[in-house]
């Protein structure tokens, strides 16, 4: 087994340089390389932010409506049958944004670039809140119905936005399913990684990939994974509206504790960050434009705004106007960036551990360890009689980041194929193929002892795979969802009819909203 594994990891070793390559460019350009600041970013990171201010402007910054619309829009409760409540769907598509990355990659941007990247973390997401709010509002808008359930997202709009050609549905989906299912092994190696992190803690014992111990975890993980696919979203969104809200709390609560803790630490946090931010000097030797461009990347694909990944759970939401739904999933921007992603950050930057590695080898060690690092911060900055509990209760909530992570991916496929086909055989496959292939597959590496680092860059791949195949359709929608808006904002929520604004659609006609007051 582990050299039929080797040999699969082998045959990707060409992704690794492809995905360094796309993310970098053009940095990879002597002359582009030069310029002051620019010339650390990459044309993905400049596109992202760059659509993340646009759309802003031409809203009229309507992220700052969310913290007044979104939470009564997700209380309101729904009389109809008809897909899932607002509710449900922000904690599903928090599923998706509040994964590993919210650990993982905040960590990372600030082991690479300082402190400074937080802030610009929170530059991203601010403007990632408008960005997120376009693709939710195509997303209702091109929705479709499927029995008593919606389905849609990006491979609905992006046909009708892209000349109505179902072609260009079937590329959009299949780069989807292919981007989230190569995804779920990943988080599969994480849920193992933090399962076994709280048993090694537990127990004072570390444990050996081949032992009882972690056979278990792999029978349990499949089985429950298995169980709940198969029930469909909306056995899936049933536990996610149960996982999320908990696992969101306990990460927040243990946060929070020990931010009070060290409460005397807190300027130190802001200066460090603000001046990380701004200074023309690193503190890690790349200069303000390595702590901007880090800040960017990671804070974008931790919240996914930009992406078409949480379009899926934006489409299958029952509301009363579309923009409801661009309210609700732009707030979930602000909540796994400026409130989850701030706590794992202030943990590090207070801790800074950095300092405490004697040479640039020993902090690269350090770094390269994904929960460990964080895990480190925490234990530096807690008493030592409760590092054993506080790291334990950190990598149970690693482990269902990556859990609830899991189950939207694969989710997420199955809405997506539905534009393939929607018969029964043909979803039931899917949902096979991502709880009894790709997460068994994610079981076996780490049975196996491998990390299969070849295999694991096709999630790098298809992250900004999907951000190139979004952005232009968001661009080329944009006027559909500004009109929209401007309904939303004239009526003040009222009726929406998709005619009123000279759009065609399946679900918003004057019959499917003949229900509604108004």
């Amino acid at each position: 087994m582990n050299e039929l594994l080797q040999r699969i990891n082998d045959f990707f070793a060409f992704i690794q340089p492809i995905a360094d390559a796309v993310w970098s460019f053009p940095m990879q350009v002597g002359w582009y390389a030069q310029i002051p600041l620019l010339g650390q970013m990459s044309f993905a990171v400049l596109l992202l932010l760059g659509m993340g201010l646009y759309f802003s402007l031409r809203t009229g910054f309507i992220q700052t409506l969310s913290f007044s619309r979104a939470i009564r829009i997700m209380l309101r409760r729904r009389t109809s049958a008809t897909g899932i409540s607002a509710f449900a769907s922000f904690m599903l598509g928090l599923a998706m944004r509040a994964g590993p990355g919210n650990i993982v990659g905040v960590t990372g941007a600030i082991t690479v670039g300082g402190p400074g990247a937080l802030f610009w973390m929170w530059v991203a997401a601010f403007f990632g809140m408008a960005t997120a709010f376009m693709e939710a509002v195509l997303a209702q808008l091109f929705k479709e119905k499927k029995g008593t359930e919606f389905v849609g997202g990006l491979p609905f709009y992006g046909r009708r936005i892209l000349g109505n050609k179902r072609i260009v549905g079937i590329f959009l989906s299949v780069a989807f399913i292919v981007y989230a299912l190569f995804n779920v092994p990943i988080q599969t190696f994480n849920v193992f990684t933090a399962i076994g992190m709280v048993a090694d803690t537990a127990s004072g014992v570390e444990s050996d990939r081949q032992s009882l111990l972690y056979y278990v975890i792999a029978l349990v993980l499949v089985s429950y994974c298995a169980y709940l696919i198969l029930g469909g979203i909306r056995r899936v969104s049933a536990w996610t509206n149960l996982i999320v809200p908990f696992m969101a709390l306990l990460f927040c609560a243990i946060s929070l504790l020990i931010i009070l803790v060290n409460f005397p630490l807190i300027p130190f946090f802001l200066k460090e960050v603000v001046f990380g931010a701004f200074s023309p000097e690193a503190l890690f030797g790349g200069g303000m434009g390595v702590a901007l461009a880090e800040g960017v990347r990671r804070g974008l694909m931790s919240n996914e705004a930009g992406q078409g990944t949480i379009t899926m759970a934006a489409a299958v939401a029952d509301n009363n106007h579309p923009c409801e739904q661009g309210l609700v999933q732009s707030l979930g921007v602000f909540f796994d960036t400026i409130v989850i992603c701030t706590m794992t950050g202030f943990i590090v930057v207070i801790a800074h551990l950095w300092t405490g590695a004697t040479d640039a080898i020993e902090w690269s060690a350090m770094s390269a360890s994904r929960i460990g690092t964080y895990v480190s911060s925490v234990q530096a900055l807690v008493p030592q009689s409760l590092s054993a509990c506080i790291t334990i209760i950190v990598s149970v909530c690693y482990a269902l980041f990556a859990f609830t992570t899991l189950l939207g991916m694969i989710s997420f496929a199955e809405i997506s194929a539905n534009f393939i086909s929607r018969k029964p055989g043909f979803i039931l496959s899917i949902r096979l193929l991502g709880s009894l292939f790709f997460v068994p597959f994610g079981a076996l590496t780490v049975l196996a002892g491998l990390e299969l680092g070849n295999l694991w860059a096709i999630s790098d791949l298809t992250n900004i795979v999907m951000v190139y195949l979004n952005i232009p359709i968001l661009m080329l929608g944009s006027p559909l969802v500004f009109k929209a808006l401007a309904h939303y904002r004239r009526s003040n929520g009222g009726k929406f009819i998709s005619a009123d604004i000279g759009l065609e659609t399946e679900h918003w006609t004057k019959a499917e909203q003949s229900h509604l007051p108004g």
